[in-house]
């Protein structure tokens, strides 16, 4: 990596570090998926990636979600039953990666596959859900 690509890494860390007090405010210092609280919690970027970070596009994760997010093969369905709460939740980044991993694990788990077949999304929602990956 460049000098010059290091620099602009570290300045995206530190504008997402910037973050990190409202999202401790919006979360309650919870995970923003699973809901568990007094652990190490982390910034997420939900894709498509905003060239600026911002809060809109962003969700605090502990540290569990986090890994299997980003590492797909890592992935253990049991921890995801906490889906059937989050796909409902009224902070936007959330319910996208939310659905997003729902999507993921319907191919392969039951249980997913009858809770994407439940979710009612708005347009908006659906669109956000289309442009990204995990």
């Amino acid at each position: 990596m460049s000098s010059k690509a290091r620099a602009k890494h570290a300045q995206r860390l530190d504008a997402l570090s910037m973050l990190g007090k409202d999202l401790t405010r919006r979360s309650r210092a919870h995970c923003e998926l699973c809901h568990i609280s007094g652990v190490k919690l982390a910034s997420f970027e939900v894709a498509p990636i905003q060239d600026v970070p911002d809060i809109e596009h962003t969700i605090f994760l502990c540290e569990t979600c986090n890994d299997q997010l980003n590492k797909p093969k890592t992935i253990q369905p049991d921890h995801w039953h906490c889906l059937s709460v989050a796909v409902w939740s009224e902070v936007r980044p959330a319910q996208v990666v939310a659905v997003r991993m729902v999507k993921r694990l319907s191919g392969t788990i039951q249980w997913a596959a009858d809770l994407y077949e439940q979710v009612y999304l708005e347009p908006d929602v659906i669109e956000w859900i289309d442009q990204g990956d995990i």
